[in-house]
């Protein structure tokens, strides 16, 4: 696969959106008394509630205060990416393990398939991952996203903090919200960091910088990668890709890097139909095409845990790190 950005897949040209997203926003707050964020799908309006009450302006963190799971007391961040498809029963699966899993629930994109419209939000995601509205920080996908939401003064990318870590929601639909360092959401993105005081940091968008699965390689999160990496960053995690892949830690431009490296994931195995790796991209660890699972990190003062859960209930793929 090549190097070349993404296209706007999709997703509708235009990023403003109709009557219909305002009255599924409503419906949305009055079902889950949350701000809904309505998306620039192709299909009409979507919606991916954050369970905060208010859009976070830029460099502001949301304190999230979500149960823990592990036995250390340290809280613990679960999801994947690409997840809920009508047609499909493997969502409802992996909504299943959520129900055994307290912490912190994230999204990495494509929430609601095929297009992420208002009526397959309402449909194949409000009944499975829905239930857990209340704990759930969603990053936006090519499918859906944050629509005439996103910008600087209401934007699809924020941060907020989970014990020691910070974590950080980017927006890569790139062609549509920028990602370069001179745009809005990059320069957010600079100052955000340059005001962490943690000492771990994890990231989550949609589309992966390095990928061994279908849509490969994407060159155009190249500025997130950088700023994060100059940073100090630990984790990133996206979906897009549906496989599950796990990366040694690298550079921005893909070479190794134990020391300053940053890890990636991808979980693109939330629901959606699954797909093979075409190739191995360098640094590839782990690759697991053949199953529907959550990725569980518990977040300690200084390292991590990581395991990949199957909806059997069988981990996939485990192991641990140090933060920088």
């Amino acid at each position: 696969m090549s190097d070349a950005p993404h296209g706007p897949g999709p997703r509708s040209i235009a990023r403003s959106v109709g009557l219909g997203a305002v009255a599924f926003s409503a419906t949305l707050i009055l079902l889950f008394g949350f701000v809904s964020l309505v998306g620039r799908s192709a299909g009409g309006a979507a919606a991916t509630p954050r369970s905060t009450g208010a859009e976070p302006t830029p460099s502001q963190a949301i304190t999230t205060s979500s149960p823990a799971s592990s036995p250390s007391g340290d809280p613990v961040l679960v999801g994947a990416g690409d997840i809920a498809d009508c047609d499909l029963d493997s969502g409802a699966a992996t909504a299943a393990l959520l129900d055994t899993i307290d912490g912190t629930v994230f999204t990495a994109g494509d929430n609601a398939y095929p297009n992420g419209s208002a009526s397959q939000f309402r449909d194949c995601y409000a009944p499975t991952w829905g239930r857990h509205l209340e704990r759930t920080h969603p990053a936006p996908g090519n499918h859906d996203c944050f629509g005439s939401a996103a910008g600087p003064d209401a934007a699809s990318w924020y941060s907020y903090e989970l014990g020691a870590w910070h974590v950080i929601v980017l927006d890569s639909d790139c062609t549509f919200v920028g990602c370069l360092a001179d745009t809005p959401q990059g320069q957010w993105l600079a100052t955000d960091l340059k005001a962490s005081k943690a000492t771990c940091t994890l990231a989550v968008w949609h589309h992966p910088r390095f990928s061994s699965g279908e849509h490969g390689n994407d060159a155009s999160v190249w500025p997130f990668w950088d700023a994060l990496y100059r940073a100090g960053a630990d984790v990133v995690v996206n979906g897009h890709d549906h496989d599950y892949e796990r990366f040694g830690p690298q550079d921005p431009a893909g070479r190794e890097d134990k020391a300053r490296g940053v890890r990636e994931f991808v979980v693109g195995t939330g629901g959606a139909v699954l797909r093979d790796f075409p190739t191995v991209a360098a640094h590839s660890e782990v690759r697991i095409a053949s199953a529907f699972g959550v990725i569980k990190f518990v977040l300690h003062p200084t390292s991590y845990e990581w395991s990949f859960v199957r909806t059997s209930g069988e981990v996939g793929d485990s192991g641990n790190g140090a933060c920088h």
